[in-house]
């Protein structure tokens, strides 16, 4: 029999949960789900609750979902909603003795139904949770969009689709602003889950990555001293300089196109029509809005946690 896991990742999208979830893996006595983001335990994540190209593309994803689920497992997949408990609980099939067993899905800090779903299951789960200034964290989504094509169109222009938005159906513009409004999302897990809820910051992770991952060991009760290897960052934005890239992304051609170049001229090209990964700055105006937007989450925010989070309200 499968165990289930025993502690998760749940969120803020777009604050190093990747880079997170791939340390962990390497950890000899944590196994992580290889399918980062199954989103089994939020309710809201679901085909039914997608707008029309949301679902399409769910609906292309669901042969190679099962293909995946019904093969070893033993490569890593990004995505795949998983829906049916004995389908999650093959999910850690593969674990053999680590004491912690971990799952990833940054949707479940905005979840409302996520903490209740996974207490009624799991009820001593230690709960992850990795928060970034919100400003830079919307920033962030929109360049990782940009990136992939789903995206065409300005930051102001997505932060207003977002703003008139109303019908409840996930895509492209929705959850956006709504991941960075924490105080709430984060009391739902202290209210259920107590001291099994770890709380860590974006910007500590970038520039204290080994300190932070040992506290999280210790956290999971697992050896502390262990160092992994983290030469690179994961899931960073690959932000187009043409946007007619990100179509190209998005239609899968840009993947074909360069199965049949030179692997020599690769690099060259890549450079050229790809923007260096955290070159690409928001408009001041951009900043001044979200500051803004979010300056009275953030000082409930600063009082639940007991921490200064001042820096979060520059503006420069």
């Amino acid at each position: 029999m499968s165990r289930p896991p025993n502690f998760f990742i749940v969120g803020a999208p777009k604050a190093g949960t990747t880079s997170l979830y791939h340390y962990l893996d390497q950890h000899p006595h944590i196994y992580m789900s290889p399918i980062k983001e199954p989103c089994f335990f939020a309710a809201e994540i679901r085909e039914a609750n997608c707008d029309s190209d949301q679902r399409s593309r769910i609906a292309h994803d669901t042969r190679g979902l099962r293909e995946f689920l019904s093969g070893p497992m033993r490569e890593k997949r990004f995505g795949g909603i998983v829906t049916g408990w004995e389908d999650y609980l093959r999910l850690f099939d593969n674990a053999t003795n680590e004491s912690a067993l971990g799952e990833a899905s940054v949707c479940y800090l905005w979840s409302p139904t996520a903490p209740e779903r996974i207490a009624e299951r799991i009820p001593d789960a230690r709960i992850l949770v990795m928060l970034r200034n919100p400003a830079d964290r919307a920033f962030s989504q929109y360049l990782h969009g940009l990136g992939n094509g789903a995206i065409r169109w300005s930051l102001r222009e997505h932060i207003e689709r977002n703003l008139r938005h109303r019908s409840g159906q996930l895509c492209v513009h929705y959850p956006f602003l709504e991941f960075g409004f924490y105080t709430e999302q984060l009391s739902r897990y202290l209210e259920r889950f107590g001291r099994n809820v770890w709380v860590g910051f974006h910007e500590d992770f970038m520039n204290r990555p080994l300190e932070v991952l040992q506290n999280i060991f210790r956290f999971l009760g697992v050896d502390a001293e262990f160092s992994p290897d983290m030469p690179r960052r994961y899931l960073e934005a690959q932000v187009p300089r043409l946007a007619a890239i990100g179509w190209l992304k998005r239609s899968g051609l840009w993947e074909a196109a360069a199965r049949v170049t030179p692997s020599g001229l690769r690099p060259f090209i890549r450079r050229a029509l790809i923007r260096r990964p955290g070159t690409t700055r928001m408009d001041p105006a951009d900043r001044r809005f979200l500051v803004d937007f979010y300056r009275e989450e953030i000082r409930k925010l600063a009082s639940l946690l007991g921490r200064n989070l001042d820096g979060w309200v520059r503006q420069d």
